[in-house]
């Protein structure tokens, strides 16, 4: 799929709706990691084939290692998206691509769609010397044509990090945010132009989750409970709101995709549960709209939360899709009314909950993770990485058994999901050795990149 197949101007659509009109996605890109596996090789960058009437389908069809090891590739975005629809000098060419343990930053070219090729190379000690920042995490592109970074630590791995602006030409802008008192971590963020509005959402310190998960952390405060909302055009907190001990390690955030929506989601990973955020009558609103209840388990000693690490909206913002990685489940929400999320589906691959059936006779190791949605919302990918030194303690047979990536057919009318069973990438068996799998996204634009003005 080209961005001039569907593209009047600029890169990407119009509008949530042209979208969804869209060619199927034929290839997939996703992050697989050695870091932390034992594994001495590079992490990197996998193009999948997702088009089923190709002779090469449901398989790796092109690999681009960086250079250095050790970075823990993480999450990624694009130079320019439907942002710069009306802009017809942009094109979605280049992945950046950042190490989340590195703070190296990689420009990938994927001018050949199939095989994307190494284009630059921000090194951490410049960020560190522009910035005093570290940590690069979310990637979103402005309409202005610059690249905006979610960066979760200062120079020295300390909160509460900032946001760091890349150019056009991928070179160093300086930092974002003007005023950010508020925040003591950040991590993900999502804008709403339109409305003049940010969303942001901590987890932690990079100090304090590189080296593992620590109860003991949570309850000393080295975790997030607040989001916070910011005038997008002052780049300035107008408002925080602290989720409490209800609310712990808020991580990804999503606006609906209408542009003149305020409605949002963020989901509490630790505290298992999904927080709507709106803006009726000029003042932000913030209420939790599902909860998760922890299990009891053998061999723990407090119940199991579901650790809910990834949400996504379907582009016509009626489905709303979780993980729960330490459960094991996909969950499928009806969010017609953003207040009342109605469950709709589940399916089960992978967990600590012993629920999960096999895939082409694969065993499914680790718990569901990064979740992208196809443009018409048919179709749900699926990794079971969730950070290197997490899932060693977590899920420790991973860095053996490699992950898998899976595909979850969505019934868009009446609600349900289930495994297709006709694709599987075994990252097991990469020539290297078993390999990690996280985000992923797709050549022509997807529901966790995409933003309209």
């Amino acid at each position: 799929m080209t961005e001039t197949a569907h593209a009047c101007c600029g890169p990407g659509y119009a509008s949530p709706e042209e979208a969804r009109r869209a060619p199927r996605e034929k290839l997939l890109y996703t992050i697989a990691l050695y870091t932390g596996s034992g594994v001495e090789a590079a992490d990197y960058l996998a193009t999948i084939d997702v088009d089923p009437a190709s002779p090469t389908y449901s398989q790796v069809v092109h690999r681009l290692p960086m250079p250095y090891l050790g970075d823990e590739l993480h999450h990624f975005g694009w130079n320019t998206c439907s942002s710069c629809h009306g802009d017809a000098e942009k094109t979605r060419r280049f992945l950046i691509i950042p190490g989340i343990r590195s703070s190296r930053i990689y420009i990938v070219d994927t001018a050949d769609a199939r095989a994307p090729k190494l284009h630059k190379i921000i090194e951490p000690e410049a960020i560190k010397a522009a910035t005093n920042l570290s940590a690069p995490h979310t990637v979103h592109c402005l309409a202005s044509g610059q690249v905006m970074i979610s960066m979760l630590g200062d120079g020295e791995g300390n909160g509460p990090g900032g946001f760091l602006l890349l150019d056009e030409r991928f070179e160093i802008a300086g930092r974002w945010e003007n005023k950010a008192d508020a925040m003591r971590f950040n991590y993900d963020f999502w804008y709403q132009p339109r409305l003049n509005a940010m969303v942001s959402s901590e987890w932690g310190a990079p100090r304090t989750f590189y080296g593992g998960f620590a109860l003991e952390d949570v309850t000393a405060g080295k975790y997030g409970q607040q989001i916070h909302f910011w005038d997008w055009a002052k780049h300035e907190i107008i408002k925080s709101v602290d989720l409490g001990s209800d609310g712990l390690i808020p991580l990804e955030v999503r606006f609906q995709h209408n542009p003149d929506s305020s409605h949002g989601f963020v989901a509490a990973a630790l505290s298992s549960n999904i927080w709507h955020w709106y803006r009726p009558d000029g003042e932000w609103q913030v209420q939790k709209v599902i909860d998760i209840e922890p299990v009891e388990l053998a061999g723990w000693a407090f119940p199991v939360p579901s650790l809910i690490t990834d949400l996504l909206i379907s582009l016509d913002d009626r489905w709303l899709y979780l993980s729960n990685w330490l459960h094991g489940d996909i969950r499928q929400y009806d969010i017609s009314d953003p207040l009342h999320p109605k469950l709709a589906g589940q399916v089960w691959v992978g967990g600590l909950l012993g629920k999960s059936g096999n895939v082409q006779g694969h065993k499914l190791g680790g718990g569901p993770q990064m979740l992208q949605l196809s443009l018409d919302g048919k179709r749900l990918y699926v990794t079971n990485s969730l950070f290197s030194t997490w899932d060693n303690q977590f899920y420790p047979e991973l860095a053996k058994a490699g992950s898998y990536l899976l595909q979850i057919d969505a019934d868009t009318e009446n609600g349900g999901l289930a495994v297709n069973e006709n694709f599987y990438i075994d990252f097991g068996k990469e020539p290297a050795g078993p390999a990690r799998a996280h985000e992923m996204r797709y050549p022509g634009g997807d529901v966790t990149s995409d933003i309209w003005v």
